[in-house]
């Protein structure tokens, strides 16, 4: 039965079927990852991060290729795709020269004699459930901490993706991994509830929606399993009377329209106080209005499709709910004339709670502009979502960037710039938007053992 298939957003051709895994390939490669973790958490630090840095090695040598996998399977534009790529051969990089550093032992500073020390070591097999939007980053950014830690790793893909799972694999198998330590698993739902209820398995990391997070969330905590759950965000853009406005809407427009409005931390809520309303709103409108879709093969594309007509369908379902109730659409708010997933760029106005575009998050290329009166009113605003994701704030004055970015309920507050994923940047959210960090150090805390090692004498 063909289970993952690729999907070309641009035409709406089926490129290539795969089958489903079987219970017993699934059984195979639970048992593999086991046996190969015994071998690969006592292979040297340094050899490890050798084996890193072979494989970023690989991505950059086969960017294009990779890149284009990208483009023919979500509609990535070629340039963002190549982004993509070249970021996560600098998480790998970033891992394989910080890694021995962050697996040093620490010293304690004890009373009563003898030494004491925390040591990081990895705690066993683990899989990771991974998204369409970003299909390389998503992986690379729990896979390569966790690798170099001493852990295996298996990945359940998204369905719409298994040509980009696949192209991973065999960058481990040709950067010289040992059989078991990196492995893709085209499984369902049910198959992956049994893989985190294996006793095997240590735990699990997912990306996804907050409906997907909770089931896992609960399937992990009812076998005991450590979790990390990146989810939505419906991340504030926050515009303050004193910002330089060029700069404001020239990020507003590339925040909300990279990868078609279609990340987690692209700013949604624009919230603007009101001596700068009137100003920035038309200069934004103005901007989202030019942008328009095209051919995401073409290098001076900016804007592609979304991942499929069904993303499609829901953002329109989003909007119409708005607008039927009285919200304004100020530009777009239409399917694109072009064939394939394209919806246009759009801007509402007068939002309110009732609406749907109030609370949910919008993954696509939709902006919500709302007015305030004051600091304060903005930052009770953007605190008013049941996700915590990013946020981002422009003023020219740091001072207050700095006390509104300390008072937003979220787990990334960028002053005067937008939401960036590097490799020593720490990344997670609060609320809704999930449990727990990943990239950074904080890459390497959350499944690993911080072993005390006491010696009294």
């Amino acid at each position: 039965m063909s289970f993952y298939v690729t999907t070309n957003p641009v035409t709406g051709e089926r490129v290539r079927e795969f089958a489903r895994a079987t219970d017993d390939d699934i059984a195979a490669a639970i048992a593999r990852s086991t046996q190969a973790y015994r071998q690969w958490r006592a292979t040297a630090t340094p050899r490890r991060a050798d084996a890193l840095r072979a494989v970023a090695d690989l991505w950059r040598r086969r960017a294009d290729e990779l890149a284009s996998i990208l483009t023919m399977e979500m509609g990535k534009p070629i340039t963002q795709a190549k982004g993509e790529v070249a970021l996560c051969a600098k998480i790998f990089e970033y891992y394989a020269d910080n890694g021995p550093v962050f697996l040093e032992d620490e010293v304690l500073d004890v009373a009563g004699g003898g030494t004491a020390v925390v040591r990081t070591e990895p705690i066993g097999p683990l899989v990771g459930i991974m998204p369409w939007n970003y299909p390389f980053y998503q992986v690379v950014r729990f896979a390569a901490p966790n690798l170099m830690l001493g852990n295996t790793v298996m990945i359940k893909h998204a369905r719409n993706c298994p040509q980009s799972a696949l192209a991973i694999e065999a960058m481990f198998v040709q950067a010289g991994f040992p059989g078991g330590v990196y492995a893709n698993v085209f499984a369902d739902n049910a198959q992956v509830a049994g893989m985190i209820a294996d006793p095997r398995l240590q735990g699990v990391s997912l990306t996804g929606s907050e409906r997907a997070g909770s089931a896992v969330g609960e399937i992990a905590g009812r076998h005991m399993k450590r979790f990390v759950l990146e989810l939505g965000g419906s991340d504030p853009f926050l515009v303050l009377d004193d910002t330089d406005l060029d700069d404001a809407v020239a990020a507003a427009v590339n925040n909300r329209m990279t990868n078609a409005g279609q990340a987690c931390t692209a700013s949604k809520r624009f919230i603007v106080v009101d001596d700068v309303y009137d100003a920035f709103l038309h200069a934004f409108t103005s901007a989202m209005s030019q942008v328009v879709p095209g051919d995401p093969a073409d290098p001076a594309t900016v804007f592609g499709p979304l991942s499929s007509s069904a993303a499609v369908d829901e953002l329109a379902e989003q909007v119409e709910d708005a607008v039927t109730k009285g919200a304004r659409l100020l530009t777009g708010g239409q399917r694109s004339d072009a064939a394939g997933a394209f919806y246009e760029a759009t801007v509402l106005v007068d939002v309110t709670p009732d609406m749907r575009a109030y609370h949910e998050e919008l993954f696509g290329p939709v902006a919500v502009v709302y007015r305030v009166a004051t600091e304060e009113a903005a930052i009770a605003l953007a605190n008013e979502s049941p996700f915590g994701l990013g946020a981002a704030i422009f003023t020219s004055d740091p001072v207050q960037g700095r006390r509104v970015a300390e008072q937003l309920e979220v787990g990334m507050a960028w002053i005067n710039g937008t939401s960036k994923s590097a490799p020593d940047l720490p990344f997670g959210g609060v609320k809704r938007s999930g449990v727990g960090r990943e990239l950074g150090r904080y890459g390497f805390d959350e499944f690993s053992n911080k072993k005390l090692i006491r010696t009294v004498r």
